[in-house]
């Protein structure tokens, strides 16, 4: 994980959102854990909540998390690509050319000084996600106790 979830989620912002961009492949079950993820958020925080997979959502809601009103709090979740497949004709690979768009993204992001922060789940996403939930929701009773 790159830096803490409690500092990151007590960043102020005026009348944010909450963003999770999975550069992951998308399966029932992840779909399921971000239903769970983006409800733990919007129930503790009362802030509305947007989720997609990556690299397809740079071609949607990527234009407003990057040029509409400055006001997203980012959650970017990547992983490891244990079935990685070389592009033929060129000198990397699919996941490689994933963890390049995620790392465009999250600079971008950054450079617009809004709120990001990356989670790596690893070899197995499925289990990060269950931990990244876990540590959402010790993260969120922090705050609130604060």
């Amino acid at each position: 994980m790159v830096g803490e979830p409690a500092p990151h989620l007590a960043r102020p912002r005026s009348n944010p959102y909450l963003c999770l961009q999975a550069f992951i492949a998308p399966t029932p079950e992840r779909d399921e854990a971000f239903a769970r993820i983006r409800t733990l958020l919007r129930d503790r925080t009362g802030r509305a909540t947007t989720a997609g997979y990556g690299p397809r959502f740079l071609h949607s809601t990527g234009q407003l998390h990057k040029g509409g009103t400055p006001t997203g709090w980012f959650l970017q979740l990547t992983a490891d690509h244990p079935l990685d497949l070389e592009i033929p004709g060129w000198p990397y690979t699919f996941g490689q050319l994933i963890d390049a768009q995620a790392a465009g993204d999250f600079a971008a992001i950054e450079s617009h000084d809004l709120p990001i922060l990356r989670v790596h789940l690893g070899a197995d996403p499925d289990a990060g996600l269950a931990a990244l939930e876990r540590t959402l929701a010790a993260a969120l009773d922090s705050t609130t106790e604060a």
